[in-house]
This record gives C-alpha cells, structure tokens and sequence, in this order.
C-alpha cells in the first residue's frame, strides 16, 4: 500500500523498518562487543607471555623454595584467580595467576631503585613492603628478605593476593636488615 501522493510506503511501516533495523545493528554491537571481549582475554589455562626483566638471583634456593610454596589460586575481590602457564620463553622464578590484568610474581629481582631509607613501607603478615604505583597496576616488592621478590597486581584486585604471597613468605624466607646499596 503505497502513500497515493508520494508512492512511498506508509509511515507506520517506514517506522516498523527503522526500529528493526536499529535494532539488528545494536544486537551486532552487543553480539561484537562480547564476543571480543571473552576472544581477548587469555583463557585461564592458555600461556601467559610476560616479558622477561632482569632478575640476577632467580635462579637462587630461595627463589625456587618461594615459587614451591605459592598456591595454585588465589583469592582476590572475591574471585578465584588461577595459577597460569608461561609463555616459551617464561622468565625463570616467575607466576601468575588470573585472566585479563593477572597477578604476577617475580622472584630473585635487583634492588628496587626506589627503594631508599626514607623509603615508606608497609608491613602485611610480617612482611616489609614498597609499594611503586603504575598505571592501572601498583607493584609491590619484599624488601626484608634474602631475594627482592616483587608482586604486581591491577588496581582491581584487593588485598588477598598480597596477604596470602606476604604468609607464604614469612613462613619460607627468613627476615634480614633492609639494604640500601
């Protein structure tokens, strides 16, 4: 049924063809934007790739006593995050755990240089801390014991993973005097 003046179609089916077609579009969007989020993010059992940093001691005793004694999961925010593979080439006494923004730990690291005697440290389950804010992440390095072992988690992930890596690392690496050179 044509409109008899203009030949076009009538309004109420002109109407019906837009609202359907918005809505086919927005469902695209939706359906898109899903989908490539779940297909970014590494799965929890996929490999991990981390880019290797310097870490003299990793390959130390206490370095290999520590990641021996880390949990396969960790609870965070009320999520259960995962130990994960290691992309080939993994760095050595390194782990994470999660999908997304994972928790990462590196043992063996150098001196962290922002590490001084005016230095604010924080002490979770007897563990001395320093805490370097990152953008979107903080990492936190064990600074009173015999390796620097360093602990990066997202903004988003509470205060679980520290304490649980701060138990495993009080009951596994003796305290010693800070170092500052």
């Amino acid at each position: 049924m044509a409109d008899t003046d203009t030949g076009a179609p009538p309004k109420p089916l002109l109407i019906a063809a837009a609202c359907l077609a918005i809505l086919l579009v927005a469902g695209a969007a939706v359906f898109g934007l899903t989908r490539g989020a779940e297909s970014g993010a590494p799965a929890a059992d996929g490999p991990l790739p981390l880019v290797p940093v310097p870490a003299p001691q990793s390959g130390s005793p206490e370095c290999a006593k520590l990641i021996g004694a880390l949990p396969h999961e960790l609870t965070s925010s009320g999520n259960t995050l995962v130990r994960r593979t290691l992309a080939d080439p993994a760095p050595e006494a390194t782990i994470g755990w999660g999908t997304g923004d994972p928790v990462v730990l590196r043992c063996g690291l150098g001196k962290p240089p922002e590490l001084t005697r005016t230095s604010q440290l924080r002490t979770i389950n007897t563990v001395q801390w320093l805490q370097v804010e990152g953008e979107g992440t903080a990492t936190w390095f064990v600074v009173d014991r015999p390796v620097y072992t360093a602990l990066t988690v997202p903004d988003t992930a509470g205060t679980g993973p520290l304490q649980t890596v701060s138990d495993v690392i009080a009951a596994n690496l003796p305290a010693v005097p800070l170092r500052f050179s």
